[in-house]
């Protein structure tokens, strides 16, 4: 018995080695998210696409400005993110703006379901990579920014530059 665990336990690990190697490739990120947003929780999903978009992903044409998900019938979509037509698809290229299927767990899904009903929050793709062959969404539970929320992370933001440019200088 204790032989069989412990193969279990090597298998369990050799997986997580082959996972952590891996390598993440960013193709877009959603800079505007963090300064629009606050972030409560980040979920990793895995997306649904067709022919040609693949190849337009590893070429890097895609925008993830102004996209957003909304939950429709149990299902995550993604509205809004922008994959430009590949140049040799010819006529196999989809509609560059297509809502997009996105793949979560059943128990994520419903999760998110009863948060996205509280007024206020938001599903928001972070960033679109490929992790391994496959390409993923970092997508975003969260809640929009007051304009004075914003006013507070600009101030911030400047009070930690001027505090790193004073240390910078001093150290010289």
């Amino acid at each position: 018995m204790e032989k069989k665990e412990k193969n279990i336990r090597e298998r369990k690990a050799d997986k997580g080695s082959v996972s952590d190697k891996e390598e993440i490739k960013i193709i877009a990120t959603n800079r505007k998210a963090r300064h629009e947003y606050n972030i409560i929780e980040t979920y990793e999903a895995g997306m649904v696409l067709r022919g040609t978009e693949v190849k337009a992903l590893r070429e890097g044409k895609a925008n993830l400005k102004d996209s957003y998900a909304k939950i429709d019938k149990e299902e995550v979509v993604l509205l809004n993110m922008h994959i430009s037509p590949y140049e040799k698809g010819n006529r196999y290229n989809q509609d560059p703006t297509r809502p997009r299927k996105l793949l979560l767990h059943r128990n994520q899904i419903r999760r998110l379901v009863g948060r996205v009903v509280e007024k206020g929050l938001t599903l928001v793709p972070l960033r679109l990579y490929f992790k391994g062959s496959y390409a993923k969404v970092e997508l975003a539970l969260a809640v929009g920014k007051k304009l004075y929320d914003r006013r507070n992370s600009i101030a911030e933001r400047e009070a930690d530059r001027a505090l790193r440019r004073a240390l910078k200088e001093r150290n010289k």
